[in-house]
């Protein structure tokens, strides 16, 4: 059996790959896996460490600014989307996959297409509630789309029903005990925040919860644990530095969450971005959350993502246009201590949790393949 992955970029789109690719060979330790990329792209570092074939094709996105640098860059996209259509056929032919599966990117596209030509079961994963541009263009040629929230489906043209399968979410994740990970935090029966942003940090995040620490620090409410990311950790720090002020035993500023297993699991209260790969780690755990979509994303698909859990309850939603220290002071108050309030959003995430995505993405895949 030979499985290839296709799909670039972002950790969003790589990450669920690697998951799927993992379960597969957990299932079938003979099974061949095989993914295309970019050279220059995060799966360049990502895919070879996992120990699996890794070909790269050249492919970029186009702009949508008028601008003669944003021409220029779509005359060069034009020129690279025909070279990558041919290498990507020469890889598929040399290759002869059983499945081809994309999830997401501009390099799935010129793989995909032409896995459909050469007459290749073809799959795509699509991880947002808003659909990408290469997901929209493929969904109705592939022979089967998966999908991590349903409400994607309104958004395309689709030639045969959808399987909803949910988002893959690391095993240790699931497993990971509440009780357990407080212990191990050392953290009392007060309730924990854990706020986060990113590997790389999210300024206007940090800026806001650099006021809420501030509103809260030596309070004893609450415990506290914020991951500033590479680009906020000493700014942040030196902000306090400057106005005296010294945090309390109960508050933990980190540049990057090492242990987000534990933290995510003892936290009961969850702010962060609307990454698809975040939410459904937070619905799987239960988590109540306040989401803050990124706005720099494309299609707004963060907003999209965030709207799935407001609309059953799960969480609230602060934009970044309107997020200030104030505002999200107000909405923790008015959440952290509200038991009742925490319980019903928890059972909220949870109804629409899919904790079983690997079973489903692969049990689809395994179709396909029986079917090759």
């Amino acid at each position: 059996m030979h499985i290839l992955f296709a799909g670039g970029g972002t950790a969003g789109h790589i990450n669920p790959a690697l998951a799927i690719a993992g379960y597969i060979r957990e299932k079938h330790p003979d099974a061949h896996i095989s993914y295309i990329g970019t050279a220059n792209k995060l799966e360049a570092k990502l895919v070879p460490e996992k120990g699996y074939n890794f070909r790269t094709i050249e492919v970029s996105g186009f702009k949508r600014s008028l601008s003669p640098k944003s021409l220029v860059s779509n005359i060069r996209a034009v020129s690279l989307a025909a070279n990558a259509s041919i290498n990507a056929r020469k890889i598929l032919k040399e290759l002869q996959p059983d499945v081809v599966v994309g999830t997401g990117g501009y390099v799935s596209g010129p793989v995909l297409r032409e896995a459909v030509k050469l007459g290749i079961k073809t799959a795509i994963h699509e991880q947002n509630a808003f659909p990408g541009v290469t997901t929209k263009m493929l969904a109705s040629r592939v022979d089967a789309v998966m999908l991590a929230m349903p409400e994607a489906q309104k958004y395309m043209k689709l030639k045969s029903k959808p399987y909803i399968t949910g988002n893959p979410v690391r095993r240790e994740l699931l497993s990971a005990s509440r009780e357990e990970s407080r212990k191990s935090l050392g953290i009392d029966n007060r309730p924990l925040l854990l706020s986060f942003g990113g590997s790389l940090g999210a300024k206007y995040i940090n800026l806001a919860v650099e006021g809420l620490i501030r509103w809260h620090n030596g309070s004893g409410k609450f415990h506290h644990i914020h991951g500033t990311g590479k680009a906020g950790y000493e700014t942040m720090m030196n902000d306090f530095k400057e106005s005296g002020i010294t945090l309390s035993k109960d508050i933990d500023v980190r540049e990057y969450i090492k242990n987000m297993d534990e933290c995510m699991s003892a936290a009961d209260l969850v702010i962060s971005r609307a990454g698809a790969i975040t939410l459904s780690e937070i619905t799987s755990l239960g988590k109540p959350a306040i989401l803050i979509p990124s706005p720099y994303v494309a299609e707004n698909h963060q907003f999209h993502n965030a709207m799935t859990l407001k609309c059953v309850g799960a969480a609230e939603i602060i934009e970044e246009k309107d997020l200030t220290p104030e505002r999200l002071i107000e909405v923790v108050e008015g959440l952290i201590e509200n038991k009742a309030r925490l319980n019903e959003m928890s059972k909220k995430a949870l109804s629409i949790a899919i904790p079983d995505a690997n079973e489903r993405i692969y049990e689809v895949i395994m179709k396909l393949y029986t079917n090759a």
